[in-house]
């Protein structure tokens, strides 16, 4: 019985955490950016840069470093992935996007050098990017049929998307979006509160009642779709939490073998990290004698999935290409780490 107690404590513990912590400054304004997207972003834009139909070296270029931009956890990312994909995104380059968007945060990145050295840091910028752009690339290659049929529907929708704001009107809504998404998540309240100001006026003076509405009911549908998942998802990750405690974990992982990196991924693909967590975490693992070889897979898996990033993921793309896309981040998260160990060995 108390084992069952700590259990369920530990789940209520991480939600509670994730709760307090994340959902006002990280997940509430990516709602709304998902919202604004689906109704404010030009579709033929979006088919521009990330449709099936767009250039290779464009589409992923730009998808692979958009997270660039973004402080994201492996959840807050969901979103917007969700809104990119619903507008008309090819499945290829909508997957880089969600991987690179939590996993190549600069904070993180920087975050990841200055505490666990140049070499990890490096290592997992310049691995997020390959990954990005190789996994949507595979994902693309084994559902490229299904993606054509949409991509077509797409494109007969544009003939209805008549009523487009201007892009400048688009760049300075999305601008304010992502500054207030940022802002709020970093705990600067003041330069939140001016870009808050700023959107309220903005919206008074350029956008109707309808379309603030239709923005509302995209956002509201995001956060039924989404929150459910999400929120049981971190339930069940409190629960893991408890039950593998950290110093077995960092007994497995102790060396740079394959074995030792794949456990490094996988475990690391379960858990849920929000943004920068997962350094301090590394750092506590490889003190207690981690290799860096795993410690690699865990920084390239781990801020990019998680077991509520999983659930989610599944309900906007299905099971098989959701069981696809996990499969793909553990083995080349495994295979990078074991290189990378042996390089640094």
């Amino acid at each position: 019985m108390d084992i069952v107690t700590s259990l369920l404590q530990g789940g209520v513990n991480g939600l509670t955490e994730y709760l307090s912590a994340h959902v006002l400054t990280c997940l509430v304004p990516a709602f709304f950016i998902a919202g604004a997207i689906a109704v404010f972003l030009s579709q033929n834009s979006v088919l521009r840069y990330f449709g099936p139909q767009a250039p290779k070296a464009l589409s992923y270029g730009v998808a692979s470093v958009s997270g660039t931009i973004l402080a994201v956890c492996s959840c807050t990312v969901l979103p917007l992935f969700g809104g990119i994909y619903k507008r008309g995104a090819g499945l290829g380059p909508a997957v880089a996007f969600l991987y690179s968007g939590p996993a190549i945060n600069v904070l993180a990145i920087v975050y990841s050098a200055r505490l666990l050295g140049y070499d990890l840091g490096v290592a997992r910028a310049v691995g997020a990017v390959v990954f990005s752009v190789v996994i949507g690339m595979i994902m693309a290659a084994l559902y490229g049929r299904d993606e054509s049929n949409r991509d077509s529907r797409a494109f007969d929708m544009l003939q209805s998307d008549s009523d487009e704001k201007s892009p400048r009107e688009r760049l300075l809504l999305f601008g304010l979006l992502l500054g207030i998404l940022v802002f709020a998540a970093s705990g600067q309240w003041l330069v939140t509160g001016l870009l808050l100001a700023g959107l309220g006026l903005l919206l008074w003076r350029r956008y109707s009642r309808d379309e603030i509405s239709a923005w509302m009911r995209e956002t509201w549908r995001f956060v039924r779709l989404i929150t459910p998942w999400l929120l049981g998802g971190v339930f069940v990750a409190g629960i893991l939490v408890v039950a593998i405690p950290e110093s077995v974990v960092a007994r497995v992982v102790g060396g740079d073998s394959l074995l030792s990196n794949f456990v490094a991924s996988f475990v690391g693909s379960l858990m849920y990290f929000a943004t920068l967590t997962e350094v301090p975490i590394v750092k506590a693992f490889l003190d207690l004698g981690m290799g860096r070889g795993p410690a690699l897979a865990l920084l390239l898996a781990g801020p990019a999935l998680s077991l509520p990033n999983m659930l989610v993921i599944r309900s906007i793309m299905g099971t098989k290409r959701t069981l696809t896309y996990v499969l793909l981040v553990v083995v080349m998260a495994t295979f990078t780490g074991y290189i990378f160990g042996l390089i640094v060995a």
